[in-house]
């Protein structure tokens, strides 16, 4: 709620000043900000201390589904978070593969040969724009999507990573969601989408 007054009036004030255009760079940042915010308030304020009810929800799921036996793909638009994912696994020494914009095409192909056959490591860390396309987890039964994205195309993307020819289990996909944030408002938006395309088709 601060970090939303504090970025309605600069908004305000710039709206004011230089025009609705020209405030475009800055509505970006203020609604990157937000939506970080709501994924864990570390990765917009790196001096905050204190927990994240949804990073607490995301780690007691994660170790359900591994505990359970199971394999999971974990997305994310914000390597920040996966690299608080990457910390918290690194500490109880849960083995797991990550892939971000910085892996190249070689080592990709690499991690997900050795996720496709390691059955000791479950857990995959992918960054939503890195994992979208050209990968084949079929190994994986679970997918978590850590963050809506305003398209609900990309979401089914990162989904469709383990709807691949030689998928023989069920696909359980959860997405995290904070209540009251900037997050439901992006659900709202993916749903109007969805009915607009489902009536234009």
């Amino acid at each position: 709620e601060s970090i939303k007054s504090q970025f309605r009036n600069e908004l305000l004030n710039s709206i004011e000043s230089v025009g609705y255009k020209k405030s475009n760079l800055l509505i970006l940042n203020g609604l990157i900000k937000l939506r970080q915010i709501a994924n864990h308030p570390v990765l917009a304020e790196s001096e905050y201390i204190g927990s994240s009810g949804k990073f607490d929800q995301i780690t007691q799921s994660l170790l359900n589904v591994i505990e359970s036996g199971h394999k999971v793909l974990v997305f994310s638009q914000f390597v920040q978070h996966l690299n608080l994912l990457n910390d918290f696994l690194s500490e109880r020494h849960i083995p797991f593969y990550c892939i971000t914009g910085q892996v190249n095409a070689k080592e990709r192909k690499h991690l997900v040969d050795e996720f496709q056959k390691n059955e000791k490591t479950s857990v995959f860390l992918i960054s939503l724009k890195a994992g979208g396309t050209g990968l084949n987890l079929t190994a994986a039964d679970y997918v978590f999507l850590l963050d809506p994205w305003w398209n609900p195309a990309v979401e089914r993307q990162a989904m469709d990573r383990t709807h691949r020819i030689g998928q023989d289990k069920p696909v359980i996909v959860y997405k995290f969601i904070t209540k009251d944030s900037i997050e439901e408002k992006i659900v709202h938006l993916q749903t109007k989408k969805q009915q607009v395309s489902d009536d234009i088709l």
